[in-house]
């Protein structure tokens, strides 16, 4: 596909997106958990459930570094003309049945009779990955304005239960990030773990709050059945009542404990995403706008392909509402060491994640603490240079 636009002096632009055809990646990499159940259940292989794993946080990683990182960027003249191409909308609502699809099968998979406990936590681990990832295509839909996007973005996120994310995100996240109001922005010094603890909740209990707030500006009580969080979370119960009533009790621990897993990764997306960086303060007292500098980048191909380009962060955040086909790569960017699977188990070792991006934040501050976005119990370590000693 050529996409054609003139230029201000007039001159002719033809752009060719050679990544089209390969947006169905992003597609078909959720399908995995549950292709993987499908082939535990037909030959009675338990060891089928771990290959979603291998391929997600083996296979892509090492080939993320393999192939490298995509460098191109389409003009800004044509953005528009593919913004407004439908096939890579499509692909987004394509991709949600795959989720609820991997969903299932491992659900089906983990509720029979004579599963292995361990091949019942991996059948949770590579779904609540996958529903975890289906929280990106909410995030993609949840941004557009009209109401098929915005339910798409519900059907997406009630896989994992996680159904105030896109009032929350649009509304709270995109307003306040890389400040130290945002419970979804990671402070420096703060650990995986301890964000973990604040920003679930802290999330949660803004979405909430605001769409109460969105509601009573309508004359509408918090439980009116237009309230859009709840709308979501009818989805994930309607659905995860059927599997508890079709495979008993013991079903409960496993829809947790892959709502869970779902939960943390995005909040490790959210970790990495912003991590110690934080906006201008202006002479007023406020916060200077979000700008390309304020987000972490990564341009590694392979997993920005099967993440529908969430790891070109940095222009997300400038231009909320630009489609992902069309999100570009800037110069002198902060950038990740990896794409995110391989950014993600760096982060899970706290120590390793220190050594790796302190650094990097504190040559993003001009060594200056003080203009990052600080963990306030370790802001005398880093302002006596102590820190990771």
């Amino acid at each position: 596909m050529i996409f054609i636009a003139t230029s201000k002096n007039g001159d002719r632009i033809e752009y060719r997106d050679s990544k089209r055809g390969l947006w169905i990646l992003s597609v078909l990499s959720p399908s995995l958990p549950g292709l993987a159940a499908v082939a535990y259940l037909a030959s009675g292989n338990p060891w089928w459930v771990l290959a979603p794993i291998v391929f997600y946080y083996g296979i892509y990683v090492a080939t993320d570094h393999l192939v490298g990182v995509d460098p191109n960027n389409p003009p800004e003249e044509v953005v528009e003309a593919m913004a407004s191409d439908n096939y890579y909308r499509i692909l987004l609502f394509l991709s949600v049945p795959v989720f609820w699809f991997s969903f299932l099968a491992c659900a089906i998979a983990a509720g029979q009779e004579g599963t292995p406990f361990w091949a019942w936590l991996g059948l949770a681990l590579g779904a609540g990955i996958s529903s975890g990832t289906a929280i990106t295509v909410g995030h993609e839909l949840g941004h557009k304005l009209n109401r098929l996007d915005q339910w798409g973005a519900k059907l997406a996120n009630a896989v994992s239960g996680y159904g105030h994310f896109c009032i929350e995100h649009n509304r709270g996240h995109h307003v306040h990030v890389a400040t130290p109001e945002d419970p979804a922005s990671a402070r420096l010094g703060e650990s995986l773990w301890r964000f973990a603890l604040r920003e679930i909740p802290g999330t949660a209990v803004r979405g909430w709050r605001m769409e109460r707030e969105r509601l009573a500006r309508k004359g509408l009580s918090f439980w009116h059945w237009r309230n859009d969080i709840l709308q979501g979370y009818a989805i994930t119960l309607a659905v995860d009542l059927v599997l508890i009533v079709a495979f008993g009790w013991t079903m409960i621990p496993f829809l947790l404990l892959h709502n869970l897993i779902g939960w943390l990764h995005l909040t490790f997306a959210n970790y990495v995403e912003h991590y110690g960086l934080k906006r201008d303060v202006r002479p007023d007292g406020r916060y200077g706008p979000c700008e390309p500098r304020h987000s972490w980048n990564t341009n590694h191909i392979v997993t920005n392909l099967f993440l529908f380009h969430l790891q070109r962060h940095s222009d997300h955040h400038a231009n909320p509402l630009r489609p992902y086909q069309a999100l570009r790569s800037f110069d002198d960017l902060p950038t990740l060491p990896s794409g995110y699977p391989g950014t993600f188990l760096l982060a899970a070792i706290p120590p390793l994640w220190f050594s790796v991006m302190d650094p990097k934040v504190l040559a993003w501050a001009g060594a200056d603490p003080a203009k990052t976005n600080l963990d306030p119990s370790r802001a005398h370590l880093y302002q006596a240079g102590l820190a990771g000693r």
